[in-house]
């Protein structure tokens, strides 16, 4: 009888282990499936979401330009003046990121961001407002120099309006804006799973090669404490 108990016992025991172990690897698997993503999952899932914007465009400013031509022939001299206004568009090429544009500097909790340089798109020329005034109407009537004139001034005024736009007050304005939008775009998504971690970015001309990039074979404990 009382072998029969003990052993009754142990089928007992290894019936609740079994049972436990089962419920240790559910509980486990369900842990794996519904815990919180990594960071580095976060951070490569918000450069693909950048990558499929293709462009991004967050400054936008509008320039005038002012220029004169002359013309001089037959001993008589024309001149015209040109006033035109344009839209230029500050952009960033984004499907040049790739995973080198990360790097993780773990003793700053810092993610960095390296952009591609911006670009300067346009004129887009607003024809209905453009001006002219011109002098030496008689040089004009007897020659094609208005014609010339015309060409040179929108050439001239073309060149203008990039010129202005790429001065550095407008191109810092530019740079400023999209590293907001960028920073908001990794960082968000990162305090979402509970990591706040400081974000910079940065352009070509601002930044030495990275310290440490994003290794993505790491876990999340390797990555957030740095260790190998």
């Amino acid at each position: 009888m009382s072998k029969g108990c003990m052993g009754l016992v142990g089928t007992l025991l290894a019936l609740i282990l079994v049972i436990g172990g089962g419920f240790w690897f559910l509980g486990d698997q369900l842990k794996r499936q519904f815990a919180a993503p990594s960071p580095v999952t976060v951070a490569q899932a918000s450069l693909q979401g950048l990558r499929e914007q293709n462009r991004l465009s967050t400054f936008a400013a509008r320039y005038v330009a002012v220029v004169t031509s002359t013309q001089s022939r037959l001993g008589l001299e024309a001149k015209k003046t040109m006033i035109m206004p344009g839209n230029v568009r500050y952009e960033v090429d984004l499907s040049k990121l790739q995973q080198r544009n990360l790097s993780w500097d773990a003793a700053n909790n810092k993610l960095t961001i390296t952009l591609p340089p911006i670009e300067v798109v346009g004129p887009e020329v607003d024809i209905n407002n453009i001006r002219e005034y011109g002098a030496g109407g008689l040089l004009m009537s007897l020659t094609n120099a208005e014609d010339a004139l015309d060409e040179a001034n929108r050439k001239a005024a073309q060149v203008e309006l990039v010129r202005q736009a790429r001065e550095e007050t407008p191109m810092r304005l530019a740079r400023d804006a999209t590293r907001r939008a960028v920073e908001r775009s990794f960082s968000m998504p990162l305090r979402a799973i509970g990591v706040n971690a400081n974000v910079e970015v940065l352009f070509p001309d601002e930044t030495n090669a990275p310290s440490e990039q994003w290794d993505v074979s790491r876990s999340v404990s390797d990555v957030l404490a740095n260790r190998n």
